[in-house]
Order: C-alpha cells, then sequence, then structure tokens
C-alpha cells in the first residue's frame, strides 16, 4: 500500500480498502489520501470500519478533508480513537457547538488521561468561550493534563482565568509553572 500510495496506484488501493487485514485497510486509506485520491465520502465510511486501527487513521486524515468531520469518533469505545477524533477536531479550522460540548464533556469525565489531555488541547485551539469551563476544571487534573490545560487557556480572557494562570504559576510540576507565567507575563 505504501509503494501504491507513491506511484499513484489508485485501484490497487482502493482494493485494499476491503481487505480483511485492518493495517491494510488503514494503508489503503493513507495511500489513497496521499494520492489526492481519497473522497469525502470514502473517508466517512471509514468512520465507521470495524477496526479501531482504520478509525484511528480515518479520524486522524479528516484534518486534511475540510468536510469531513471527525467528531463522530469521539465517544468511540476505543480509548486511542477517541484520542485521535478529539486530536483532530483542534486541528479543523472550526468546530461546532456540539462538537465542543462533546470535546469538554471528555476533557471533564473521561477516564483515559490521554482522552482528556488531548480534548483540552483541542479546545485551547479551538478557542470556543463553551470549552472554558472544561478547561479551567483541567487545571486541577493529572500533571500532563494540568499542563495541556494551562497551554489551552491562551486564546482566553478574564478574571477566572488570570486566577487559574496564577494557582498553575505555583504548580509542583515546573513546565506548568512556566507555561503559566509566560502567559501572565508575556513580554
Amino acid at each position: 500500500m505504501v509503494i501504491a500510495g507513491y506511484l499513484g496506484d489508485a485501484n490497487t488501493a482502493r482494493a485494499a480498502k476491503s481487505d480483511k487485514d485492518p493495517r491494510v485497510r488503514a494503508s489503503a486509506l493513507s495511500a489513497l489520501n496521499r494520492m489526492g485520491a481519497l473522497g469525502d465520502g470514502e473517508l466517512r465510511g471509514a468512520l465507521s470500519d470495524p477496526s479501531p486501527k482504520v478509525r484511528m487513521r480515518a479520524a486522524a486524515l479528516t484534518t486534511e478533508h475540510p468536510d469531513v468531520s471527525p467528531a463522530p469518533l469521539l465517544h468511540d469505545p476505543s480509548d486511542g480513537v477517541a484520542e485521535t477524533a478529539a486530536w483532530a477536531c483542534g486541528e479543523k479550522e472550526a468546530a461546532d457547538h456540539d462538537t465542543v460540548s462533546c470535546l469538554a464533556e471528555l476533557a471533564g469525565g473521561h477516564s483515559n488521561p490521554l482522552v482528556r489531555e488531548a480534548a483540552v488541547a483541542a479546545l485551547g485551539a479551538i478557542g470556543h468561550p463553551a470549552g472554558l469551563d472544561a478547561i479551567l476544571a483541567a487545571t486541577a487534573d493529572r500533571v500532563a493534563v494540568r499542563r495541556r490545560a494551562v497551554l489551552a487557556l491562551a486564546p482566553f480572557e478574564g478574571p477566572e482565568v488570570e486566577a487559574a494562570l496564577r494557582r498553575a504559576s505555583t504548580d509542583s510540576d515546573w513546565q506548568t509553572r512556566d507555561a503559566a507565567e509566560l502567559l501572565l507575563d508575556p513580554g
């Protein structure tokens, strides 16, 4: 599949989309995308593939397809797929209110800290006011999530943001403290 993608062999790549091996199906998506032959409909179909490997690859590829949203995978049973979908939401140019709400829910309640961290990062990248409460709450999560939450506060202003940054500037983690101090005094 990798060779097919570099040689522009769309027929071979399209045939591999129905292979029984999910690694081959995922590689076929990447090959088609690499050659500019992956249609939005094909990508949407891959978002519901039975394999988490394929769904994860499809979620990542949505970043290059403006009309295909990774949001349907935010509540995927696979943590890896949900994490990738959250990351991809943050890479899109815009997000609707439902996507922001879903990301906020993940940031505050998902059992996997990697999913929470990706959701917080996406909320910061999106910068929608509806995500601010979830980001503020994440400043009290475990260290990697706290660090990401502090960075996610960059597009926001207000007394609650300043208070969170002041708290973070005394955090036990030096990277969290540094990020907070940078945002408090960008000069």
